[in-house]
């Protein structure tokens, strides 16, 4: 039985709650500029870094003073201490201007009973929009830009098997979000584009309130959609092979801005967990020349290069076949995946951070990411229990 590690968000009811959530709030606040206080002591003084164990050490027994619970502090403590040693510097501090924040690092921390959840005796309700069905590991309450709370939960949870049977490569596109090598397109929505009027009228009337609501509906459409149609291809797909295209890469500042209106980042994301969720197989693939390469001969005839990309349509050199660009190209991203699954093998135990070579066997429920050296797979952080 394989497990993973999944975040459940749900709303919580602040009418109420929302003043007490803000003074605890404050309170992690100073708990994290101690620690920062105490990285600037130490680089003043030409002193190691206060590792997350010494943080933890020196705020002993702040809890009750502070109205924390003592695995929150512990966990703020660990959180400066990773943010510090990925940034390789003091985070920032944290102010009135600041998100709230309250984590905590064990489930002993709260209790959940239905639509409440019970954090130092006192009862927030929140919305249960879904049951609470796994093994809480740790979780936060976090705030969001218009004030509103949140409660976050990291669940142990079971994998199912309930993917489909097909395989599909996926082109991610701008006039199409998605072109699927079954010859389906999924449209983008433009989501951005939608509001981009409003949103421009409340800025210049300086309407900070009105921005906000709008860049919120903005967010939210956007992964509603991203949601629904990532989890419509997991249902139906045993083999999912998407491009790594970015946004960074694309030469023109209006591409970038469509391209981060189509989230293709976060599209990506949530097929992975999902396909590793539902016991499919995800693979992120390098797509260089997957347009400009023929999918039923392999002929390097298609159109390279910026100049070319107002060519949608055009007829391979060597076999003849006419070729839709992105159909072309989503074909020979699955051909590629394919081709790496042929290689038989059997499957050995690895870890993340390990590379998949290609007499290694593709297993169902991972996720693998190709490399600019092309005989070479990278299995990303994406799962946390391997079988």
């Amino acid at each position: 039985m394989a497990l993973m590690i999944l975040t459940y968000r749900y709303r919580i009811k602040d009418a109420t709650s929302g003043k007490r959530l803000a003074a605890l709030a404050r309170a992690v606040n100073r708990v994290w500029n101690y620690c920062g206080e105490i990285q600037e002591t130490s680089r003043r003084h030409n002193k190691p870094w206060p590792s997350a164990f010494d943080l933890i050490k020196l705020t002993t027994g702040s809890s009750t003073l502070l109205g924390l619970h003592s695995d929150t502090v512990n966990a703020v403590c660990r959180q400066f201490a990773v943010s510090r040693d990925a940034a390789k510097r003091r985070p920032r501090w944290r102010g009135k201007k600041s998100l709230g924040w309250i984590p905590f690092a064990a489930a002993r921390a709260i209790k959940i009973d239905g639509d409440t959840v019970i954090y130092l005796k006192r009862h927030y309700r929140f919305w249960n929009s879904r049951a609470v069905d796994g093994k809480i590991k740790c979780g936060s309450f976090a705030q969001d830009a218009r004030g509103r709370w949140y409660l976050n939960v990291q669940l142990e949870v079971v994998e199912k098997q309930d993917c489909g049977a097909s395989e599909v490569g996926i082109d991610l596109g701008l006039r199409s979000l998605a072109t699927l090598s079954d010859g389906r397109k999924i449209e983008n929505p433009k989501q951005f584009q939608k509001y981009e009027a409003a949103l421009a009228t409340a800025q210049r009337a300086r309407n900070k309130k009105r921005a906000q609501t709008i860049h919120a509906k903005i967010a939210n459409a956007r992964k509603d959609f991203l949601h629904k149609q990532s989890m419509a291809l997991v249902q139906e797909n045993k083999l999912i092979v998407v491009g790594n295209v970015k946004a960074t890469t694309l030469p023109y500042r209006t591409q970038r801005k469509s391209a981060l209106d189509a989230s293709w980042s976060a599209f990506r994301a949530m097929l992975r967990y999902k396909a590793i969720g539902h016991g499919a197989t995800y693979i992120e693939a390098d797509e260089q020349l997957s347009s400009a390469s023929c999918s039923a001969c392999g002929a390097r005839s298609g159109p390279e290069g910026t100049k070319a990309l107002r060519i949608r349509e055009w007829v391979c050199d060597g076999c003849g076949a006419r070729h839709d660009r992105d159909i072309n190209a989503a074909v020979n991203l699955l051909s590629r995946a394919r081709t790496l699954a042929s290689g038989c093998g059997n499957p050995r135990p690895f870890r993340a951070g390990k590379t998949l070579h290609y007499n290694s066997r593709l297993r169902p429920g991972h996720s693998y990411r190709e490399s600019a050296v092309p005989v070479r797979w990278h299995y990303p952080v994406s799962r946390r229990f391997p079988r």
